[in-house]
């Protein structure tokens, strides 16, 4: 991710924009879905960007799809599973998400959509959490402050990560990767005594 990050940043520099082009780059990317603010952080660290600007800028491009997905998702699920190609696509990114979605929801209530939107791992995130809630048939509004809030958790994990020393990464990482460890033992714990009464 790190050379894409470097290649993107390089090439938006040599565009020579002004400093809001640079801005509405990094808000672009953060919009965008699977790679989100996962990718807008480093590259905002190639523009020279500041950290808070960088981080607020990530946020807010992150989490803008967000009620345009909840409005429309539906219509558009209903009017491409038309063809089979999308049927089959819809299917396993569903069953996908419902199984990670259910799991952390069950357990651990709204708090569980937040850890599943917070954790800056592929195939998590605003887009992901947002399919999850229209999956799970979660209220919406509710839905919408949990993924924000994931959001800006996932926003500061990257920016920690993204703008410190590669030494400093590589333990905030491996510390979130332990935190994420014990959090699924705990559920494997809660779910196996919920179903044993």
């Amino acid at each position: 991710m790190s050379t894409i990050a470097d290649g993107l940043g390089e090439a938006i520099s040599s565009l020579g924009l002004p400093w809001w082009g640079n801005w509405i780059s990094i808000i672009v990317i953060a919009m965008l879905p699977i790679i989100e603010l996962r990718l807008a952080l480093p590259v905002a660290v190639g523009l020279d960007l500041d950290w808070g600007v960088a981080m607020v800028l990530s946020v807010i491009g992150n989490i803008m799809p967000v009620p345009f997905l909840m409005l429309f998702f539906g219509r558009v699920e209903k009017f491409l599973r038309r063809w089979k190609v999308f049927r089959v696509f819809f299917d396993r990114l569903f069953e996908s998400t419902r199984r990670k979605g259910e799991r952390k929801l069950q357990v651990w209530g709204e708090i569980g959509l937040i850890l599943f939107v917070a954790v800056p791992f592929p195939i998590t995130g605003a887009w992901t959490g947002t399919l999850a809630a229209y999956l799970l048939k979660l209220d919406p509004k509710k839905s919408f402050l949990s993924i924000f809030v994931g959001v800006v958790i996932a926003g500061f994990i990257m920016t920690l990560v993204s703008y410190v020393h590669w030494i400093w990464a590589v333990v905030i990482l491996a510390g979130l990767a332990l935190m994420l460890a014990g959090i699924w033992k705990l559920e494997d714990l809660i779910l196996s005594r919920n179903t044993s009464s």
